[in-house]
């Protein structure tokens, strides 16, 4: 194993990191320096690996569900669908709390992307929490944290990536990604009940809106569809995942600018420019981490460190806690796709079945300082301070771990819908 090429390539990384350099300009620079220390390729190599990793037609899929989840929240589906959820679950202890997470939900079959959900669905539900009693730290919070099951529940841009580099069925990992989804909602619920009854708001009843949930519905169908048109159409056979997600941008322009008619065309092209911009973002995290994985394959570096791993640790149960350890501690400091690209070609050799674990855990760490990047965008959509957002994350952040243990230890919870299917 090249212990002077790992250490040269996460010194240097980690310098960087320090230094607040972008990410993708540290995973660059890091491996362009690595390599030409070492000798390990000439450099006009390195074009073919960054245009080779950008030329993907299952990566195509995430600048689609960006501009999807874009436009849609440009409409008032994000009203529509809290309205829905109030009807449904508005009356209990820290009802409106709940409701975001109800509405985070529905918005995550949408958009695939944690942020997307929390400016979407924070603009609306963190003022009303506001004016009925929630604090401000606390209402933001909740809406960071909820904005994390955008990546876990279907159709996820996380799971996407993640199917990418293990080379396994996406729509599988879709179907994985429900039921934990629906758990880590449970854990969030759990802790804003406690949050509510200690702040003394399980006596305030929550405002629902003057509809039935009949009405309600049927004022969110058309936003409520697009999931199960995205989804069928995988499952049916009819589209693959990429294909699904371009049919999500022809759906959600029908619905800004034919149904609800509250999208221009200037604003089309603005929205467009935004998903283009974040797009780019993401895929220069790929490119340049698909360098830094191929760097820790060539040098087999990643096949020691998973050697090692396994003849020291024994216990498969240790194994995983340690994994979940590892991975919450890169949280701090990594966004997602550095994390998927930096330590699959560590963890793959180890444990196969490990997409849905790692996927909650990155989910957790778009809530924990200092670059969740829910938390900074609940800061800037609510006006609170960054760090009062970050203290009243850390009851949600450990609803979430206990979820995530749960997921970890009861692997059926990820494989039940898989295997039916």
């Amino acid at each position: 194993m090249g212990w002077e090429t790992a250490a040269l390539l996460f010194g240097s990384f980690a310098i960087m990191l320090v230094l607040d350099f972008p990410v993708a300009l540290s995973l660059g620079v890091s491996s362009t320096l690595t390599i030409i220390v070492f000798g390990l390729v000439p450099l006009e190599f390195l074009p073919q690996i960054l245009f080779g990793t950008a030329d993907s037609f299952t990566l195509l899929a995430i600048p689609f569900f960006i501009f999807a989840g874009i436009v849609l929240g440009h409409t008032s589906i994000s009203q529509r669908l809290i309205d829905l959820a109030a009807c449904i679950v508005g009356n209990m202890p820290g009802g409106l709390g709940v409701v975001g997470i109800v509405a985070a939900v529905f918005f995550a079959g949408i958009s695939g992307s944690g942020p997307a959900d929390v400016a979407a669905l924070g603009l609306v539900l963190i003022p009303a929490m506001i004016r009925n009693g929630y604090g401000l730290g606390f209402s933001a919070a909740l809406t960071a944290a909820s904005g994390g099951i955008g990546i876990i529940v279907p159709p996820s841009i996380a799971l996407i990536i993640y199917g990418f580099i293990a080379e396994v069925s996406i729509p599988k990992l879709f179907l994985a990604g429900i039921i934990p989804g629906i758990l880590v909602a449970l854990s969030l619920s759990i802790a804003t009940v406690a949050g509510a009854y200690s702040a003394g708001l399980h006596r305030k009843k929550t405002p629902r809106p003057d509809m039935t949930v009949a009405v309600a519905f049927r004022r969110a169908f058309w936003g409520l569809m697009a999931p199960v048109i995205i989804l069928g159409g995988i499952y049916g056979g009819v589209f693959t995942p990429t294909e699904a997600a371009a049919v999500a941008v022809v759906y959600s322009i029908f619905i800004d600018m034919v149904i609800y008619r509250s999208m221009t065309f200037r604003g089309l092209i603005d929205a467009a420019a935004e998903a283009g911009v974040m797009s780019s973002v993401i895929m220069a995290i790929v490119a340049t981490a698909s360098i830094f994985a191929w760097i820790l394959n060539i040098e087999g570096i990643a096949s020691g460190a998973a050697a090692f791993m396994v003849a020291t640790i024994k216990s498969r149960w240790l194994l995983l806690i340690g994994i979940n350890l590892i991975l919450i501690a890169a949280g701090l400091f990594l966004d997602a796709i550095s994390i998927f690209y930096i330590f699959l070609p560590v963890l793959l050799p180890v444990i196969r079945v490990i997409g849905v674990i790692m996927t909650v855990n990155l989910a957790i760490g778009q809530v924990t300082p200092p670059v969740g990047v829910n938390l900074v965008t609940a800061s800037g959509v609510s006006g609170a301070d960054l760090r009062t957002v970050s203290r009243a994350s850390l009851p949600f952040i450990a609803c979430e771990c206990l979820a995530l243990l749960i997921i970890t230890f009861i692997p059926q919870l990820s494989l039940f819908l898989p295997d039916l299917f």
